[in-house]
């Protein structure tokens, strides 16, 4: 809730943190006057509340979708990412971009639309694919999904590549800033999609875990306490998929928070997915709030890409993961 107050009353324009819950108390529909408080709705209501609500939810879906996958790989240094769909979603979005500007440039009206349908369409093909890959004899073999998912993430990079070595110079600086994520231009139409599958996982994933507690114990022990193991790899992979896809699509590429958040969540909570899950949840949200805050802030009125204050915050903690290992 503190990071929530202070990202909609703080920026280039900051408004004082009474004002602010004013101005929220009357979009809520209380009848408070005062020409002051039109100027602040107007920005919480057109600009703040709808980047801040999209900040919410990419954090907790990425935190959430996170600590599913350091369960299915049980390894706590896995991530999203590993399975594609991040990757997936911005070839997608690569080929919207490119291909848009190739045809003339998509139309302006549908230009948001199909930008995040294309991302999310390429983040599910290329999850499908790890999937299919990593099935035999009727089971999911994670060593093979995990491999399958690191050469397609190559793929899908080189074809990155070569499309951003395609690319003139105004797609090019539209791929620079979609690969780094950004919550700028955030409005209501791109917001309820995401809302909505956030929503679902957030639902989903917390009444698998029992499910998930006994998977770390491994899969053939999950299995004899009774829990239908392929079942569940498929619905983390789903969830997983719909997450991620949703989210990169309507914030671009932001990484570290699925894998960050999950290890400082666990050194508070433990291993219990029954608290980790929500506590994750809350965690993301609130970090990706207060690394938004940063990078409207830092170089005001400029703003810094959201995917380089998670990585500056993401790599440091690595780094101490390291050191504080090898004491």
């Amino acid at each position: 809730m503190l990071a929530l107050w202070l990202s909609l009353a703080l920026g280039p324009v900051s408004l004082p943190l009474q004002e602010t819950l004013q101005a929220a108390l009357r979009l809520a529909g209380l009848p408070l006057g005062g020409a002051e408080l039109e100027r602040a709705e107007l920005i919480l209501g057109q600009i703040r509340l709808p980047r801040a609500l999209l900040g919410l939810a990419v954090g907790a879906v990425l935190a959430l979708t996170g600590v599913a996958m350091q369960g299915l790989f049980r390894n706590p240094l896995a991530d999203p990412g590993l399975i594609g769909v991040s990757a997936g979603a911005a070839l997608g979005a690569a080929i919207a971009i490119v291909g848009g500007t190739a045809f003339g440039g998509l139309p302006a009206a549908l230009e948001p639309y199909l930008l995040s349908a294309c991302a999310f369409a390429g983040g599910l093909t290329v999850t499908s694919l790890v999937y299919r890959l990593g099935r035999r004899d009727g089971q999911t073999h994670v060593a093979t999904m995990l491999l399958a998912g690191i050469a397609l993430t190559a793929l899908a990079g080189a074809a990155i590549g070569l499309f951003t070595y395609l690319a003139d110079d105004a797609t090019l600086r539209s791929l620079t800033f979609w690969n780094l994520g950004s919550l700028n231009g955030a409005s209501y139409a791109r917001l309820w999609p995401l809302l909505l599958v956030t929503l679902g996982v957030a639902l989903w994933l917390p009444r698998r875990a029992r499910a998930l507690n006994a998977l770390l114990l491994g899969e053939s022990e999950a299995r004899h306490l009774g829990f239908e193991v392929e079942r569940l790899k498929r619905e983390l992979v789903l969830c997983t998929a719909l997450g991620v896809g949703a989210a990169v699509a309507a914030a671009g590429m932001i990484g570290f928070v699925g894998l960050v958040v999950p290890h400082l969540v666990r050194l508070l909570t433990g291993p219990d997915h029954r608290l980790l899950l929500p506590a994750a949840m809350l965690a993301g949200a609130a970090l990706l709030l207060l690394a938004d805050l940063a990078a409207r802030l830092v170089l005001a009125p400029a703003e810094l890409p959201i995917g380089i204050v998670t990585a500056l915050l993401g790599a440091p903690f690595f780094l101490f993961l390291l050191v504080r290992g090898r004491a």
